[in-house]
């Protein structure tokens, strides 16, 4: 294969939001990148030429060690056979995970024993995404327009329903989930360059290291940590990473020095007359944008969590729902379905929050919007949806049939808008954009609607 046909990098996403965040960083670097929901066999693979990268949007950031006991390892191990020399698991640039749910040090812990790796290292920070680490420590706006916040301060994510940031230390942080010895390349040895971070680096695999933490503040570090991980990649032992799509614009940085990449594709969606949003995301900003597009006359439809939970009203509840849905559609508005207005909802209260299944936000209401999002495409001719939240967009996509998607365009940090490649459904080569709670500007859904950012 020449340097044109191989792949330069895999990767598993641990929601499915972050999954299409690190899509859309390797596809602005102009790299073909197709997104599965499960590992590709190579008849798939063959149906997209010319591709450069592949992922998988998995949903362990939604599950317990348990469950992750019998997600990952299969998952790890079909990736590890496809030739690229790094495999990237991408985790959410808040870095929210706790023991209990969404243990990133137990996924630390697999993919160690599978690829074999003898230090992994870890890249939390994005500064497109305004996520930042010095000296171990995570901070991160709330939205594009906010100050910056110290994470274990940050309004959202100290007050996440499931898993809740109460440190910023990273390591701190990581260090309750596993037991592996955690480095850092501080931020001075970064701003210092390639040699000093050499040296760290040897220094921190002469003490045992078992994973490398990296600090982050600036665009202008990111070929140096590229640099660092490109170093260590090999197809014969593929190098095993954690972390946000920062990963991605750390090697684009590195390759575009190399001289690997194309030049930067040229990205174009025509506007449309309405679309449709389902969210299950309980974050201020979707909330401010739920606000908006009501403001602006699409239909308001709130979706009853407590009946959702409930065997007996269920089914009504999703017919009742998705009539009302189609109804106003086919009347020519655009339409929002919600679970959640912000973290002081009633119904987010109802529905248990924090002290019930932590997972509830996840499965139940993700397969109950997929459900009402799939009956939506199939009664109407809309051809373009946003699904907000990034712990029930998984289990939206898994109910819509979703085999794989690519890259439209980007419409705001992390989440694109994509072609839907789903044989014999609705969504089947529709247009979806899959984003997390705190992701965009408070008129993102008008952006989606226009087909520009």
């Amino acid at each position: 294969m020449s340097r044109e046909e191989v792949l330069l990098l895999t990767f598993y996403g641990d929601d499915f939001t972050g999954s299409t965040d690190g899509m859309e960083a390797l596809a602005k670097a102009g790299l073909r990148t197709v997104l599965f929901l499960q590992p590709p066999a190579p008849e798939q693979l063959e149906r997209f030429p010319g591709v450069r990268a592949v992922g998988v949007a998995g949903v362990s950031r939604s599950l317990t060690p348990e469950e992750m006991d019998v997600e990952l390892p299969p998952i790890f191990s079909r990736m590890r056979a496809l030739p690229a020399p790094l495999f990237h698991v991408k985790v959410c640039s808040t870095f929210d995970s706790s023991p209990q749910i969404g243990s990133i040090g137990h996924t630390l812990e697999w993919g160690q024993r599978i690829f074999g790796s003898p230090f992994v290292p870890l890249l939390i920070g994005a500064p497109i995404l305004n996520r930042f680490c010095l000296f171990g420590n995570l901070f991160a706006r709330s939205g594009p327009e906010s100050e910056v916040f110290r994470l274990d301060r940050h309004p959202t994510m100290s007050r996440h329903p499931v898993t809740p940031m109460d440190e910023s230390d990273l390591r701190l942080h990581l260090a309750k989930q596993t037991t592996r010895r955690i480095g850092l390349v501080d931020i001075l040895q970064i701003e210092a360059g390639d040699q000093a971070v050499e040296a760290r680096l040897a220094q921190l695999e002469q003490e045992g290291a078992e994973a490398v933490l990296f600090d982050i503040l600036r665009d202008a570090h990111l070929p140096i940590i590229g640099r660092a991980l490109q170093r260590r990649a090999s197809r014969e032992n593929p190098l095993f990473v954690i972390g946000s799509s920062g990963v991605e614009y750390a090697l684009a940085a590195c390759w575009r020095e190399e001289g690997w990449l194309p030049p930067p594709p040229v990205f174009r969606a025509d506007p449309t007359e309405r679309i449709v949003v389902v969210s299950g995301s309980c974050s201020p900003i979707t909330a401010r944008q739920i606000e908006w597009a009501v403001a602006g006359g699409f239909a308001d439809i709130p979706l009853d969590t407590a009946s959702v939970a409930d065997p007996d009203q269920r089914e009504p509840l999703l017919r009742s729902v998705s009539e009302a849905a189609i109804q106003a559609a086919r009347s020519g508005r655009s339409v929002v379905v919600h679970t959640c207005k912000g973290p002081d909802d009633p119904r987010l209260h109802q529905s248990g929050g924090a002290s019930a299944d932590a997972r509830l936000s996840g499965r139940p209401l993700g397969s109950a919007l997929g459900r009402i999002l799939q009956a939506i495409l199939r009664e109407t001719d809309i051809t373009r949806a946003v699904v907000a939240g990034g712990d029930t967009s998984g289990y939206v996509a898994r109910e819509l049939g979703i085999e794989a998607l690519e890259v439209i365009t980007p419409m705001a940090p992390g989440s694109p808008l994509c072609r839907v490649h789903a044989p014999g459904q609705p969504a089947d080569g529709k247009e979806i954009l899959f984003k997390g709670g705190q992701v965009g500007r408070t008129d993102l859904f008008g952006s989606v609607l226009r087909g520009a950012a």
